[in-house]
């Protein structure tokens, strides 16, 4: 009987004592998000905070992907691997056409494209898939005026 009483108050006693912690947090939270709020640089600061983030969002939504020279092995490997995880980064985001760009980058550098368009296939959507082949066309292009202009300056 005793082992039964003592077994029931030290229930009580940890629900009392999670219910006292549970109250303790939650008024912590309040004291700190009315001291956050009262904040004369609150709005402020928060308006600097969402004009950042969104000016980083505009920045990676734009293609600032600048081939490397085609002679320099390492910069070619580096920057398709840089290509090709931006490129999943944003399509994890839900940034399709951005993803799709940094993406038919990478299939524009890669030695053996037919292999790597063999694999995106299997892994991306369709749709998604379908409008990196759109797309490649357009970034050949691109690659091959960069280069000419290169090679011009050389």
């Amino acid at each position: 009987m005793l082992s039964l009483g003592v077994q029931s108050l030290s229930r009580n006693t940890i629900y009392a004592v999670a219910g006292v912690c549970g109250t303790l947090f939650i008024g912590y939270c309040i004291y700190f998000d009315h001291k956050r709020r009262s904040d004369p640089l609150f709005k402020q600061k928060l308006r600097e905070k969402r004009a950042k983030s969104r000016q980083q969002k505009e920045q990676r939504g734009k293609s600032t992907s600048k081939f490397p020279d085609l002679k320099d092995y390492e910069g070619v490997q580096k920057f398709f691997i840089q290509e090709i995880q931006m490129g999943e980064e944003l399509l994890t985001q839900g940034e399709i056409e951005n993803g799709v760009e940094h993406l038919s980058n990478a299939v524009a550098v890669c030695g053996q494209p037919q292999q790597l368009l063999q694999v995106l296939q299997q892994t991306l959507p369709p749709q998604v898939f379908h409008m990196l082949i759109q797309r490649l066309p357009a970034i050949s292009q691109r690659l091959n005026s960069n280069s000419l202009v290169e090679d011009d300056v050389e």
